[in-house]
């Protein structure tokens, strides 16, 4: 299950039925879970701790050090769940100290090639980061978020669960769950009804969220005077998600 020509240090935890390619590299401190397939020419670098079942295709570069310039070399981690895809060509690296040390990957997420997650991303599980999706530090996404490929999330960023960009789009504010927007600047359509049904939300839930949809960006309101509307109504999860999700954002909400 371990080719002759891959190299993995001896202080690395390989773990029962892990496959690892030819001429990749298996660092320190790094743990790999069972079932786990590693392909040709993957770079696996530590503290790095990953789950069951995942797949990682070839000249991925998985727990390398960031490239934040206050980076001194201290011993960061990354975590990623299970159940995962990361094609050909993804980088995920290690936080910071000046966050939580820890950049974290969830469950059953599909990230295609040539997408970047930088240090400090805290990411749900079951997403999907379409090709060239570029995540810059500290970017937060919930369960479920779909990014279009090529799209820029700009640091500190928060996607909400659900939530949908388009192809190209970037992103400079938080993108509140559900939310379904696509450009440059991102320009908001609707919510993720599709995708939603598809997750078993049902019809009440849905039409609630679409007046609630409304009522943030058709009324006319302010982020907080929209709140304060969403809040007096009779409270579920669905909804709450998304109050949550607007109340919670720093840089404020695409609009």
């Amino acid at each position: 299950m371990i080719h002759p020509t891959a190299l993995i240090d001896p202080s690395a935890q390989i773990a029962a039925g892990v496959s690892i390619g030819p001429y990749s590299i298996i660092g320190a401190d790094v743990v790999i879970g069972e079932d786990t397939w590693v392909g040709p020419h993957v770079v696996i670098q530590g503290p790095c701790r990953i789950g069951a079942r995942n797949k990682i295709y070839q000249f991925a570069s998985i727990g390398e050090a960031c490239q934040d310039k206050k980076y001194g070399g201290e011993p960061t981690e990354l975590q990623i769940g299970d159940d995962n895809v990361i094609r050909e060509c993804v980088t995920m690296q290690r936080g910071t100290v000046q966050d939580a040390c820890l950049t974290k990957v969830g469950n059953r997420g599909l990230f295609m090639a040539y997408c970047h997650v930088a240090h400090d991303c805290q990411l749900g599980d079951d997403i999907i980061l379409a090709n060239s999706t570029q995540l810059a530090g500290h970017v937060s996404i919930g369960d479920h978020a779909i990014l279009g490929g090529g799209t820029l999330v700009h640091q500190f960023c928060r996607i909400g669960a659900h939530a949908m960009t388009g192809a190209g789009t970037v992103l400079l504010k938080d993108l509140p769950a559900y939310v379904l927007c696509q450009g440059n600047p991102p320009r908001v359509a609707k919510i993720n009804t599709e995708g939603m049904k598809r997750r078993g939300f049902t019809s009440e839930q849905l039409v609630q969220l679409r007046k609630a949809f409304k009522v943030v960006y058709r009324n006319g309101l302010t982020l907080s005077q929209a709140i304060a509307e969403l809040s007096s109504w009779a409270p579920n999860f669905a909804l709450q998600l998304f109050i949550d999700s607007l109340r919670n954002s720093s840089r404020g909400i695409v609009r």
